[in-house]
């Protein structure tokens, strides 16, 4: 049972991975991203490995508020 989970979010990180790519607008791909990254962090779980799942989590966070501060900022100095 454990295993088709395990499959069925591995599929589903996949289809994400492709939306991803194919996103136009950045700010869309960011929240896409990380939503993948959700799913990596419970596959880590699922594979009790949780010291690595809190190190993604950490850096997932950081890297996705990087991603959102600096599209703001572009859009900000673009505009004005």
């Amino acid at each position: 049972m454990l295993e088709i989970i395990h499959e069925i979010i591995l599929i589903a990180m996949i289809i994400l991975a492709v939306i991803i790519v194919e996103e136009d607008k950045l700010l869309n791909a960011v929240v896409e991203l990380a939503l993948l990254s959700t799913f990596l962090i419970i596959v880590m779980f699922l594979l009790q490995a949780p010291d690595v799942a809190l190190s993604a989590a950490v850096v997932g966070a950081l890297l996705i508020g990087a991603f959102i501060y600096t599209i703001e900022g572009v859009k900000k100095s673009k505009s004005g």
